[in-house]
């Protein structure tokens, strides 16, 4: 069995005493390919520095919108260089955050929409950050597909992914009626998240990533520790025991829907 983990910040600092050892650790459980998103231009840059020492971990770039204040002028042709990397593979994680509301959200909104246009611009998909903001990230993207399909048709039937899903499974049908996936995390494992499994019960695994977003959101049975790559297996064991399936079946098809999406 081969698996994926579509999200991952091996670059934050909790990794730093043995960031080499967690990436052997993946590679020991089977992990092909880790994606590892920036959160600004320091970390974008950062996770294509990790992409080049490392043959499977793939670098996503974009501002955060809890870091949209770092945004001025100059940063789409900033991302645009940082683009032309050969292991930059998405956009992200960029998105809405109404939870934290570091940025305003007139600016996240302003920000969200610029690098949509720049990921349709370059033909690259994007992982999309969503804190109690589904309904306006829903209009921007359902705004933003039928751009797409004019003048990016690739790109229009494998947008993106919604990161670490968590809202209701009308939110998810708006969101595959638009192509994306739907990325589940460590939570879908925990005792008290049935709302969750239900909703994963429903969605085609066709539209399914694992995700572990190491650091953070450990799965059961290591939950309040730190999380790491290797620990995609956990997710992938609970959609399988969820669905009634192999978890043979679960890695083969969330595996290729990230090679679909990511084109890696």
């Amino acid at each position: 069995m081969v698996f994926v983990d579509t999200h991952c910040h091996l670059n934050f600092n909790l990794f730093d005493e043995d960031r080499s050892a967690i990436i052997e650790n993946a590679r020991q459980a089977g992990v092909i390919r880790i994606l590892n998103p920036g959160i600004d231009l320091v970390t974008s840059q950062d996770a294509i520095t990790l992409a080049q020492l490392h043959p499977e971990v793939y670098a996503a770039i974009g501002i955060h919108p809890n870091d949209g204040d770092s945004w001025d002028d100059t940063v789409p042709s900033t991302l645009r260089s940082m683009a032309s990397g050969s292991k930059v593979v998405a956009i992200g994680e960029i998105g809405l955050d109404y939870y934290r509301k570091r940025t305003a959200p007139n600016v996240q909104k302003r920000i969200f929409r610029l690098q949509l246009e720049l990921a349709g611009e370059l033909g690259l998909p994007v992982i999309i950050h969503n804190r109690q903001a589904s309904d306006d990230i829903l209009e921007i993207l359902e705004k933003w597909n039928l751009e797409l399909d004019r003048y990016s048709p690739v790109l229009a039937k494998r947008p993106g992914v919604l990161h670490s899903f968590s809202d209701n499974l009308a939110v998810a049908q708006r969101a595959m009626a638009l192509n994306f996936d739907i990325g589940i995390t460590g939570p879908i494992t925990f005792k008290n998240a049935p709302e969750l499994q239900k909703l994963v019960s429903e969605i085609p695994l066709s539209f399914l990533l694992i995700e572990t977003d190491a650091p953070f959101l450990t799965p059961h049975p290591f939950r309040g520790r730190r999380n790491e790559p290797a620990n995609v297996y956990y997710v992938a064991e609970k959609i399988a025991e969820i669905k009634n399936l192999p978890i043979t079946s679960v890695a083969e098809q969330t595996t290729a829907n990230a090679s679909r999406l990511f084109d890696w």
